[in-house]
């Protein structure tokens, strides 16, 4: 069975005594591929990094919004080089965080902006954290013209409302652990709306940890117990659920 975890941080310090094991559990498990995000200065050379060691590991590189006051000039272009590397396949994870004050939220505005902008240059998915923001994502979005390229809500949390409007903006919606939190009603409903083409599943490893495991580390094992949640949400059997966000993430980030 093929399960893609289209949102991981596996060169995350939490992995560091066991990392080579982490990988070799998520292969067993069915987890034929993954997207690693690097997110800055740090993170995108570890993430280049495992993108190499690993045939099954692509790389997503940008600025996340919390780092966004630490970006530098150069750093946008240092991104763009990487876009042309065969394992790159998004630029992210970018966007607005205001639950975290470690960045303005003008300068987050700014480099979001920008990284859209080298996004539709470059013609490349973008991948989206959207933390208690969705009303400026959605508007930025829709100014930047994002939807000339589309992408992924990351870890999605917003209302059906937003959802839709993320939807006609042609992105996809990617759910992770909280579906299945018995108290995470709204994630829920708004996975039961989600068009099956437009579905993916993930991780957001080592955060975001499902149920049973819940408090525990997460590691990209754990896609599975995501599927089999969204499976049951959607009707289906995890098996099928597990084909169609499979085929929906090769679709949607150019892999082939």
């Amino acid at each position: 069975m093929f399960l893609f975890d289209t949102h991981t941080h596996l060169d995350a310090p939490q992995f560091d005594e066991d990392r080579e094991e982490v990988i070799a559990r998520a292969v067993e498990a069915g987890v034929s591929k993954m997207i690693n995000i690097g997110f800055n200065r740090e993170t995108i050379p570890s993430t280049m990094k495992l993108a190499e060691s690993y045939d099954y590991i692509y790389a997503a590189v940008g600025w996340h919004p919390q780092d966004a006051i630490d970006m530098k000039d150069g750093d946008l272009d240092w991104i763009a080089s990487l876009c042309s590397h065969k394992k790159v396949v998004a630029i992210g994870e970018i966007g607005l965080d205001y639950y975290w004050d470690t960045s303005p939220k003008d300068v987050q505005h700014e480099v979001f902006r920008k990284q859209i902008g080298l996004a539709r240059e470059l013609n490349m998915p973008i991948c989206i954290h959207d933390r208690d923001a969705h009303e400026d994502v959605v508007r930025i979005l829709r100014e930047e013209k994002a939807n000339e390229v589309g992408g992924v809500m990351h870890s999605f949390s917003g209302s059906w409302e937003t959802a839709k409007m993320c939807l006609n903006l042609g992105f996809h919606l990617s759910f992770g652990g909280p579906i299945t939190f018995k108290n995470a009603r709204v994630p829920k409903e708004v996975l039961a709306q989600t068009p099956l083409d437009r579905l993916l599943i993930e991780t957001d490893a080592p955060y975001l940890t499902p149920h049973p495991f819940r408090g525990k580390r997460n590691e990209s094992a754990h896609v599975k117990l995501v599927a089999e949640a969204a499976a049951e949400i959607k009707g289906l059997t995890w098996e099928e659920l597990a084909k169609i966000t499979y085929a929906n993430a090769l679709e949607r980030f150019g892999i082939e």
